[in-house]
Protein backbone atom coordinates (compact mmCIF):
# COMPACT_ATOMS: atom_id res chain seq x y z
CA UNK A 1 0.00 0.00 0.00
CA UNK A 2 1.44 3.39 -1.11
CA UNK A 3 2.26 5.85 1.35
CA UNK A 4 0.52 9.18 1.76
CA UNK A 5 1.81 11.78 -0.57
CA UNK A 6 4.15 9.64 -2.66
CA UNK A 7 3.80 10.00 -6.24
CA UNK A 8 2.83 6.71 -8.07
CA UNK A 9 5.86 5.43 -10.18
CA UNK A 10 6.08 5.82 -13.96
CA UNK A 11 4.89 3.17 -15.96
CA UNK A 12 7.49 2.00 -18.91
CA UNK A 13 6.24 0.91 -22.12
CA UNK A 14 7.93 -0.68 -24.85
CA UNK A 15 7.27 0.57 -28.90
CA UNK A 16 8.54 0.06 -31.99
CA UNK A 17 11.39 2.81 -32.68
CA UNK A 18 10.47 5.43 -34.94
CA UNK A 19 12.95 5.42 -38.94
CA UNK A 20 12.79 7.37 -41.59
CA UNK A 21 14.40 4.67 -43.84
CA UNK A 22 11.40 3.94 -45.61
CA UNK A 23 11.10 6.93 -46.47
CA UNK A 24 14.29 7.67 -48.06
CA UNK A 25 13.93 3.92 -50.08
CA UNK A 26 10.09 5.38 -51.41
CA UNK A 27 12.16 8.72 -52.40
CA UNK A 28 15.36 6.63 -54.13
CA UNK A 29 12.72 4.51 -55.80
CA UNK A 30 10.63 7.50 -57.02
CA UNK A 31 14.20 9.48 -58.24
CA UNK A 32 15.27 6.23 -59.77
CA UNK A 33 12.12 6.39 -61.89
CA UNK A 34 12.40 10.19 -62.83
CA UNK A 35 16.16 9.86 -63.58
CA UNK A 36 14.75 7.57 -66.83
CA UNK A 37 12.95 10.45 -68.30
CA UNK A 38 15.34 13.73 -67.12
CA UNK A 39 19.15 12.99 -66.58
CA UNK A 40 20.99 9.75 -65.77
CA UNK A 41 22.25 11.07 -62.35
CA UNK A 42 18.96 11.70 -60.61
CA UNK A 43 18.50 7.68 -61.74
CA UNK A 44 22.44 7.45 -59.79
CA UNK A 45 20.94 9.51 -57.33
CA UNK A 46 17.75 7.57 -56.64
CA UNK A 47 19.77 4.52 -56.53
CA UNK A 48 22.21 5.81 -53.79
CA UNK A 49 19.58 6.39 -51.73
CA UNK A 50 17.20 3.34 -52.23
CA UNK A 51 20.22 0.92 -51.13
CA UNK A 52 20.57 3.35 -48.80
CA UNK A 53 16.91 3.57 -46.78
CA UNK A 54 17.01 -0.28 -47.81
CA UNK A 55 20.42 -0.91 -45.46
CA UNK A 56 18.91 1.19 -42.77
CA UNK A 57 15.42 0.16 -42.78
CA UNK A 58 16.24 -3.78 -42.66
CA UNK A 59 19.20 -3.00 -39.99
CA UNK A 60 15.77 -1.78 -38.03
CA UNK A 61 13.94 -4.43 -37.84
CA UNK A 62 16.63 -7.16 -38.50
CA UNK A 63 17.81 -9.57 -36.93
CA UNK A 64 15.53 -8.26 -34.00
CA UNK A 65 13.07 -5.59 -34.43
CA UNK A 66 14.36 -2.03 -32.78
CA UNK A 67 12.26 -0.91 -29.70
CA UNK A 68 12.20 1.96 -27.22
CA UNK A 69 10.75 2.77 -24.07
CA UNK A 70 8.55 5.38 -23.29
CA UNK A 71 7.64 6.67 -20.03
CA UNK A 72 3.74 6.69 -19.49
CA UNK A 73 2.66 9.55 -16.96
CA UNK A 74 -0.52 10.18 -15.60
CA UNK A 75 -1.45 13.13 -17.39
CA UNK A 76 -0.55 11.53 -20.32
CA UNK A 77 -2.81 8.49 -20.10
CA UNK A 78 -5.67 11.22 -19.38
CA UNK A 79 -7.95 10.96 -21.77
CA UNK A 80 -8.72 14.92 -23.27
CA UNK A 81 -12.22 15.78 -23.32
CA UNK A 82 -12.85 17.69 -26.73
CA UNK A 83 -13.95 20.93 -26.69
CA UNK A 84 -17.41 22.25 -26.82
CA UNK A 85 -16.52 23.56 -30.37
CA UNK A 86 -15.01 20.95 -31.84
CA UNK A 87 -17.12 19.74 -35.34
CA UNK A 88 -18.23 16.19 -35.60
CA UNK A 89 -17.75 15.36 -39.26
CA UNK A 90 -20.54 11.76 -39.54
CA UNK A 91 -18.76 10.05 -42.50
CA UNK A 92 -19.87 6.71 -41.78
CA UNK A 93 -23.59 7.92 -41.44
CA UNK A 94 -23.59 9.11 -45.11
CA UNK A 95 -21.48 5.85 -46.12
CA UNK A 96 -18.35 7.23 -47.29
CA UNK A 97 -14.82 7.01 -46.44
CA UNK A 98 -13.20 10.23 -44.95
CA UNK A 99 -10.73 11.98 -47.56
CA UNK A 100 -7.67 13.58 -45.93
CA UNK A 101 -7.53 16.18 -45.41
CA UNK A 102 -10.96 16.84 -44.71
CA UNK A 103 -11.42 20.58 -45.79
CA UNK A 104 -9.43 22.22 -48.89
CA UNK A 105 -10.06 25.42 -50.74
CA UNK A 106 -12.61 25.69 -52.80
CA UNK A 107 -11.53 25.48 -56.90
CA UNK A 108 -12.64 29.38 -57.51
CA UNK A 109 -9.59 30.19 -55.16
CA UNK A 110 -7.06 28.44 -56.76
CA UNK A 111 -8.32 29.69 -60.35
CA UNK A 112 -8.41 33.38 -59.01
CA UNK A 113 -5.33 32.74 -57.01
CA UNK A 114 -3.11 31.04 -60.42
CA UNK A 115 -4.53 34.30 -62.38
CA UNK A 116 -3.34 36.88 -59.84
CA UNK A 117 -0.33 34.92 -59.78
CA UNK A 118 0.47 34.43 -63.03
CA UNK A 119 -0.38 38.10 -63.74
CA UNK A 120 2.27 38.91 -61.06
CA UNK A 121 4.63 36.97 -62.88
CA UNK A 122 4.03 37.88 -66.48
CA UNK A 123 4.80 41.55 -65.11
CA UNK A 124 8.05 40.52 -63.73
CA UNK A 125 8.54 38.41 -66.64
CA UNK A 126 8.54 41.72 -69.19
CA UNK A 127 10.28 43.57 -66.64
CA UNK A 128 12.92 41.42 -67.32
CA UNK A 129 12.86 41.67 -71.21
CA UNK A 130 12.88 45.39 -70.79
CA UNK A 131 16.02 45.28 -68.61
CA UNK A 132 18.27 42.39 -69.68
CA UNK A 133 17.22 41.80 -73.51
CA UNK A 134 15.63 45.58 -73.88
CA UNK A 135 12.81 43.92 -75.69
CA UNK A 136 9.69 43.12 -73.71
CA UNK A 137 8.92 40.24 -76.45
CA UNK A 138 12.16 38.33 -75.61
CA UNK A 139 10.77 36.20 -72.55
CA UNK A 140 6.87 35.74 -74.70
CA UNK A 141 8.67 34.43 -77.48
CA UNK A 142 11.09 32.17 -75.13
CA UNK A 143 8.23 31.20 -73.43
CA UNK A 144 6.46 30.23 -76.84
CA UNK A 145 9.78 28.44 -77.97
CA UNK A 146 8.78 25.72 -75.16
CA UNK A 147 5.68 24.77 -77.53
CA UNK A 148 7.23 25.05 -80.41
CA UNK A 149 9.93 23.97 -82.38
CA UNK A 150 9.95 26.65 -85.58
CA UNK A 151 9.76 29.48 -82.75
CA UNK A 152 12.65 27.66 -80.82
CA UNK A 153 14.61 27.32 -83.66
CA UNK A 154 14.68 31.63 -84.08
CA UNK A 155 17.67 33.87 -84.13
CA UNK A 156 18.30 36.30 -80.94
CA UNK A 157 17.03 38.73 -83.10
CA UNK A 158 14.29 37.16 -84.29
CA UNK A 159 13.26 36.44 -80.02
CA UNK A 160 13.42 40.06 -79.54
CA UNK A 161 10.81 41.16 -82.25
CA UNK A 162 7.36 40.69 -82.04
CA UNK A 163 5.59 37.60 -83.28
CA UNK A 164 1.73 37.35 -83.43
CA UNK A 165 1.95 33.04 -83.38
CA UNK A 166 4.32 33.64 -80.39
CA UNK A 167 2.27 35.97 -78.24
CA UNK A 168 -1.36 33.44 -78.71
CA UNK A 169 0.82 30.46 -77.94
CA UNK A 170 2.87 32.55 -74.58
CA UNK A 171 -0.72 33.65 -73.82
CA UNK A 172 -2.50 29.67 -73.78
CA UNK A 173 1.07 27.91 -71.90
CA UNK A 174 0.84 31.03 -69.70
CA UNK A 175 -2.99 30.35 -68.70
CA UNK A 176 -2.99 26.94 -68.78
CA UNK A 177 -0.12 26.56 -66.55
CA UNK A 178 -1.17 29.56 -64.30
CA UNK A 179 -4.85 28.01 -63.79
CA UNK A 180 -3.71 24.30 -62.90
CA UNK A 181 -0.71 25.58 -60.67
CA UNK A 182 -3.70 27.38 -58.56
CA UNK A 183 -6.14 24.74 -58.60
CA UNK A 184 -3.34 22.03 -56.50
CA UNK A 185 -2.72 24.61 -54.89
CA UNK A 186 -6.30 24.82 -53.71
CA UNK A 187 -5.84 20.75 -52.71
CA UNK A 188 -2.48 20.46 -51.74
CA UNK A 189 -1.70 23.41 -48.96
CA UNK A 190 -4.38 22.20 -46.52
CA UNK A 191 -2.03 19.59 -46.06
CA UNK A 192 0.36 21.91 -44.45
CA UNK A 193 -2.00 24.02 -42.61
CA UNK A 194 0.41 26.19 -40.50
CA UNK A 195 2.85 26.93 -42.86
CA UNK A 196 1.24 27.12 -46.30
CA UNK A 197 2.97 30.28 -47.63
CA UNK A 198 6.38 28.61 -47.30
CA UNK A 199 5.17 25.36 -49.02
CA UNK A 200 3.18 27.52 -51.71
CA UNK A 201 5.98 30.15 -51.85
CA UNK A 202 9.69 28.46 -51.61
CA UNK A 203 8.65 24.62 -52.04
CA UNK A 204 7.12 24.01 -54.33
CA UNK A 205 8.56 26.54 -56.85
CA UNK A 206 11.93 25.26 -55.64
CA UNK A 207 10.91 21.57 -56.71
CA UNK A 208 8.93 22.43 -59.61
CA UNK A 209 12.08 24.35 -61.02
CA UNK A 210 14.72 21.77 -59.98
CA UNK A 211 12.89 19.52 -62.02
CA UNK A 212 12.31 21.79 -65.23
CA UNK A 213 15.92 22.49 -65.07
CA UNK A 214 17.05 18.96 -65.24
CA UNK A 215 14.59 18.25 -67.89
CA UNK A 216 14.92 21.14 -70.04
CA UNK A 217 18.21 19.76 -70.45
CA UNK A 218 17.20 16.38 -72.18
CA UNK A 219 14.18 17.50 -73.98
CA UNK A 220 15.37 20.96 -75.16
CA UNK A 221 18.59 22.16 -74.77
CA UNK A 222 19.02 24.59 -77.31
CA UNK A 223 16.02 26.46 -75.68
CA UNK A 224 17.77 25.24 -71.91
CA UNK A 225 20.61 27.39 -73.33
CA UNK A 226 18.99 30.12 -73.38
CA UNK A 227 16.86 30.20 -70.04
CA UNK A 228 18.34 32.66 -67.90
CA UNK A 229 17.54 29.81 -64.76
CA UNK A 230 17.89 32.88 -61.73
CA UNK A 231 15.63 35.19 -63.35
CA UNK A 232 13.34 32.17 -64.12
CA UNK A 233 13.59 31.03 -60.61
CA UNK A 234 12.46 34.65 -59.38
CA UNK A 235 9.45 34.19 -61.32
CA UNK A 236 8.26 30.94 -60.19
CA UNK A 237 8.84 32.47 -56.36
CA UNK A 238 6.96 35.41 -57.45
CA UNK A 239 4.06 33.30 -58.62
CA UNK A 240 4.18 31.17 -55.22
CA UNK A 241 3.86 33.56 -53.00
CA UNK A 242 1.43 35.61 -54.51
CA UNK A 243 -1.27 32.93 -55.83
CA UNK A 244 -0.38 31.06 -52.43
CA UNK A 245 -1.71 33.78 -50.61
CA UNK A 246 -4.60 34.82 -52.41
CA UNK A 247 -5.70 30.57 -51.80
CA UNK A 248 -4.71 31.16 -48.40
CA UNK A 249 -7.11 33.57 -47.11
CA UNK A 250 -10.53 32.29 -48.54
CA UNK A 251 -12.42 30.06 -46.39
CA UNK A 252 -11.98 26.18 -47.09
CA UNK A 253 -14.81 24.19 -47.56
CA UNK A 254 -15.37 20.43 -47.27
CA UNK A 255 -14.18 17.54 -49.35
CA UNK A 256 -16.84 14.78 -49.04
CA UNK A 257 -18.30 12.72 -51.80
CA UNK A 258 -21.79 13.28 -51.38
CA UNK A 259 -21.02 17.01 -51.75
CA UNK A 260 -22.24 18.15 -55.37
CA UNK A 261 -19.53 20.08 -57.70
CA UNK A 262 -20.51 23.26 -57.59
CA UNK A 263 -20.70 23.09 -53.36
CA UNK A 264 -17.18 21.90 -53.63
CA UNK A 265 -16.03 24.40 -56.41
CA UNK A 266 -17.86 27.31 -53.88
CA UNK A 267 -20.26 28.41 -56.99
CA UNK A 268 -23.17 27.36 -54.11
CA UNK A 269 -22.74 27.48 -50.32
CA UNK A 270 -22.93 23.77 -48.56
CA UNK A 271 -26.03 22.66 -46.94
CA UNK A 272 -23.69 20.73 -43.95
CA UNK A 273 -24.48 22.10 -40.99
CA UNK A 274 -23.36 20.69 -37.50
CA UNK A 275 -25.97 19.68 -35.31
CA UNK A 276 -26.95 21.73 -32.33
CA UNK A 277 -28.75 21.09 -28.81
CA UNK A 278 -32.01 23.49 -27.91
CA UNK A 279 -29.18 25.79 -25.89
CA UNK A 280 -27.15 26.42 -28.88
CA UNK A 281 -23.84 24.07 -27.96
CA UNK A 282 -22.88 21.05 -30.18
CA UNK A 283 -24.11 17.95 -29.29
Amino acid sequence: MEKPGKKPVAQMIEVPAPTGWPLVASLGIALAAAGLLTHGLVSVLGGVLLVAGLVGWFHAVLPHEAHEELRVTEDAARAERPGVEERHLRVGEQNHRARLPLEIYPFSAGIYGGLVGGAAMALLAVLYGIISRKSMWYPVNLLAASGSSRISAMTDDQLLAFSGSGLLLASVIHLSASLLVGVLYSVILPIFPRRPIVVGGIIAPLLWSGFLYTAQGVINPILNARIDWPWFMAFQFIFGLVAGIVVARRARISTLQHQPFAVRAGIEKTTFMVERDDDGSPP
